[in-house]
């Protein structure tokens, strides 16, 4: 007979018989009750504040750990807190609502708007983390160090911005010089919106801290677009530049896409502070030299003349090339991991060596056989600020009188004719103006760093033939020290015209106190791939500016008049 179970049984117990004959009583199936619910769920609440407290102990602990080890730290090993002096040091004003929440920040888009990697090793940092210093720290600080010696005072540089011909002032900037005309009550915003367009000062969600402007609120790249005038891209002694390059080295990089047209692979960049770059990545070391036989049209395009055609430009008192930094980019996060461009992503592989290579779609060099290959997937390339879109700021693309033919075996009419320059004196724009003498200073430009490649150049369409020639594309320069192309002077050497402030400029920069070679190593010494040139690249640089010096010499001792040669455009300010 089964054991029968205790008589005294709760009353929300039910009993239930094992089998339909038996008149046994067997153990109850016992029935839930509310209380042992509640039971439940109040352990499972205590459980998770324990756990909770317990991970808040963790974090304590952590915390705790970390300040410790920081006060133990000598006084030498620490970046000095960096807590009010960071934003001085990039330039960006402390309280600053840019500061507060970069991410979230919106504004209406002015952007283009239109292997060996030889620094591997002493570049090959975290993202956003600056150079190494002698102790081994780093932090924004040894950034901006590192990123602005060639405006400091002292250097060479310095002292040739501080030289009465890199002072010489231009005509006063008014509102119909200036590309943008900027509302001063508009503002760079923070909107949880997401939206993308400018607030007006009544509509604004924050408070400008006490002494700040609106333009106080604009990242670099935006303050670059607005300072451009008819007169300059940027000023001499820009407070921003340093920042804008470092911005171009170390910004995180959000966006990856190819740039449509051109013979090869470019890529547009953009930042979380919806700033844009166009990247050119490294395609040969330093070292090499183009072939002779290579023709100047299937030239690669290299990222270092990209980098120090913007130096030298800037030496020679141009300041019409946009800001260009160098940059050692991760193929993997920033370009593959976050590219929305398919064609592009489709052309990523792994090497048999075990690196990232990828080759994209262009008309010339886009194959495995001329990939691009990361060492594993670290790749060097230039960095170039974009110019405002072409809708918010027209360009007008000029096709040069001496553009080249660009074919095998024909000469272009200036190739044939000794007396060219005077059927384009006749020529408008050409006929007035300054127009020609600014096609001759990007002749010297080009003939210094050896660029045979400029079939056209670009100008502001706002400002109408009164301004200057802007000098893009320049990745073809640098190519040979060993060579000097006179061909590329003809500009000069057909006209017998140049600048007088040009002229003076260039005597200055044959001098030893200025030498060219010199200034060129202190600027590019700044860059994160230095060294950006081999040194026969800046032993050249010191020849080919004494062959142009040697070109106007001869001018000057067959003109008539000293003046017909050198054309006076600075009066009598000197």
């Amino acid at each position: 007979m089964a054991t029968r179970c205790r008589t005294t049984l709760p009353d929300f117990c039910l009993e239930e018989r094992r089998g339909s004959g038996s008149t046994d009583s067997l153990c109850p199936v016992w029935v839930p009750a509310p209380w042992q619910g509640r039971m439940r769920r109040q352990l499972q609440t205590l459980v998770q504040r324990k756990f909770k407290v317990l991970l808040l102990l963790l974090l304590l602990l952590a915390f705790l750990l970390h300040v410790t080890m920081d006060l133990a730290l000598p006084e030498s090993r620490r970046l000095c807190s960096c807590d009010a002096k960071a934003p001085k040091a990039l330039g960006t004003p402390t309280g600053s609502p840019l500061l507060a929440s970069l991410e979230k920040l919106s504004l209406r888009i002015l952007q283009d708007f239109s292997g060996s990697n030889g620094s591997l090793e002493k570049s090959s940092q975290p993202q956003g983390a600056g150079p190494l210093g002698k102790d081994g720290d780093m932090g924004i600080q040894h950034q901006h160090a590192d990123i602005s010696p060639a405006w400091a005072k002292g250097s060479k540089l310095a002292a040739l911005f501080e030289h009465p011909l890199y002072n010489i002032p231009l005509p006063k900037v008014k509102d119909k010089d200036k590309l943008f005309v900027v509302n001063p009550m508009e503002k760079f915003s923070l909107r949880s919106s997401g939206s993308d367009e400018w607030v007006s000062s009544s509509k604004a969600e924050m408070v400008l801290p006490t002494g700040k402007t609106a333009y106080d609120t604009y990242p670099a790249w935006l303050k670059f677009h607005v300072g451009i005038n008819r007169y300059e891209l940027y000023p001499r002694r820009d407070p921003l530049m340093p920042t804008l390059l470092q911005d171009l080295a170390t910004m995180k990089i959000v966006s990856s896409v190819q740039k449509s047209g051109g013979t090869q692979l470019k890529l547009i960049m953009t930042f979380p502070n919806y700033g844009q770059a166009l990247f050119k990545p490294m395609k040969q070391s330093r070292e090499q030299e183009t072939p002779a036989d290579f023709f100047y049209f299937s030239d690669f395009e290299r990222h270092n003349a990209e980098i120090a055609a913007f130096h030298l430009d800037r030496i020679l008192d141009f300041r019409r090339i946009p800001p260009v930094s160098g940059r050692l980019v991760n193929i993997t996060k920033e370009i593959r991991d976050i590219t929305t461009d398919k064609k592009l992503a489709k052309t990523f592989y792994i090497s048999p060596a075990g690196n990232i290579c990828f080759y994209g779609e262009c008309s010339y060099y886009c194959s495995t056989e001329h990939a691009l290959c990361g060492k594993p997937d670290q790749l060097e390339g230039s960095m170039a600020v974009l110019l405002p879109d072409k809708a918010l700021a027209k360009r007008r693309s000029w096709r040069s009188p001496w553009r080249r033919s660009y074919h095998k075996s024909k000469k272009a009419e200036w190739e044939l004719d000794p007396n060219y320059c005077s059927q384009v004196r006749r020529t408008p724009p050409y006929d007035s103006g300054h127009r020609l003498l600014d096609l001759i200073d990007m002749a010297v430009l080009d003939f210094l760093m050896g660029n045979m490649d400029r079939h056209h150049y670009e100008t502001f369409e706002k400002f109408g033939n009164d301004t200057f020639l802007l000098h893009l594309d320049n990745g073809r320069g640098f190519g040979t020290h060993s060579r000097d192309e006179m061909s590329i002077l003809a500009p000069l050497q057909q006209c017998c015209s140049i600048k007088k402030s040009t002229y003076l400029r260039l005597r200055l920069l044959a001098t030893e106190p200025y030498r060219l070679s010199e200034l060129m190593r202190e600027a590019l010494a700044a860059d994160r791939l230095a060294p950006v040139l081999a040194e026969p690249h800046l032993q050249a640089l010191d020849r080919r500016l004494g062959k142009v010096l040697v070109a106007v010499g001869r001018c000057l001792a067959t003109a008539a008049q000293p003046h017909q040669v050198l054309v006076d455009d600075i009066g009598s300010w000197l």
